[in-house]
Formats: structure tokens, sequence, C-alpha cells
């Protein structure tokens, strides 16, 4: 039989989990923007800081697909409010359905390993920047009559190329991002408990 106290700890710990989750989502999603709004545009291309952001905070805080779609539902406000694209609403369905996408792939490539190297990072963020990019320009296309030549060879590649560098960020910042929010997720319910 569990005393008063322990009840007490166990119910710290759950919401303190929780509150932890929110707050590492909430920084990650703000580092985001900060680099979606200073980063220049190469050859054209604005690489899309806030995708790799939210699929970072969905491989570590692992949401379920509810809290993912809320996760991407937020990026996608701040996407159509700082957007520079030609119908920036698209924001609103495409970044949800980018985050589920990750979350979908987060739960089904739990032991996607090269060498000891998991590449659940890679996958999962490519695979949710390209589900995402290809609602927005698709409904950016209808919404838009967009010129289906415009379509297929100007947008289409852009979405491979910033899923390709999104890949490429989420994989070498998943390690250094999980090694710190790890310790800090460790630590916290030791301090609790103290």
């Amino acid at each position: 039989m569990e005393t008063r106290e322990n009840q007490e700890l166990v119910k710290m710990e759950k919401t303190g989990g929780k509150t932890r989750g929110v707050a590492v989502t909430a920084l990650l999603l703000a580092i985001g923007v900060i680099l979606r709004l200073v980063s220049p545009s190469i050859a054209g291309i604005t690489p899309n800081w806030l995708i790799a952001m939210y699929c970072l905070a969905i491989l570590l805080v692992r949401p379920g697909l509810k809290q993912s779609a809320g996760i991407g539902l937020v990026a996608g406000v701040v996407c159509m409010v700082t957007s520079k694209a030609i119908f920036p609403y698209a924001n609103l369905l495409s970044e949800p359905v980018g985050a589920v996408a990750c979350a979908l792939v987060v739960s089904l490539t739990d032991r996607v390993k090269i060498f000891g190297l998991t590449l659940q990072p890679a996958v999962s963020t490519f695979i949710g920047t390209l589900v995402s990019g290809f609602v927005f320009i698709t409904v950016t296309k209808i919404v838009m009559s967009v010129p289906l030549q415009v379509y297929l060879y100007g947008m289409l590649p852009v979405v491979l190329t910033v899923g390709a560098v999104n890949c490429a960020v989420a994989q070498v910042l998943y390690y250094p991002a999980a090694k710190l929010f790890a310790g800090r997720l460790a630590a916290a319910p030791k301090e609790e408990q103290a």
C-alpha cells in the first residue's frame, strides 16, 4: 500500500515529465523560429528550420499522434506568419500532417541502425519534411492555380532539397540534443526527490 508521500512523488514525477516535454518542445520550436527568421536564402531556397526542430522535439519527447498534430499546428501558425510563400495558409495543414508523419515514422523505426548509429532522426525528419512540403505545394498549386510545370520542376525539387537539408540537420543535432535533454530529464526527478 502506497503512502500519501509516495503517491504525491509519483504524481510530481508524471507531471514533471509532461512539463519538461512541453518545455523541450517549446525551446526547440523557438530555436526553429529564430533560425527561420535570420537564415538567408541560398540559391532561392531557405531551409525550413522549424520542421527540423519539431521533428527533433518529436524524436526527443515521443508524443502521441494528437500531441504531434498539436506541435505541427503551432509550427504551422508560426510558419504562416513568417512565410514568404504565395499562399502561407497552406502551412496550417502541411505542418500538422508533417508532424504526424514524423511521429508515425519515429514509432516504426525504433531500431534502424547502421554501425550502432541510429538513423531514426534522418529518416523521420526526411519523411516528415517531404510529407509537409508535398502537402504545402499541392494545396498551393490547387488554391493558386499554379501551372503543372512550375509544380513539377520548380516546387517539387525545392521540397526534396529542403528534405535533404533537414535530414542532415536533424541527424547532426540529435545526439547533442538527446544528451543534453536526457541529462536534464534524468536529473530532474532526483532533484524533486531530495
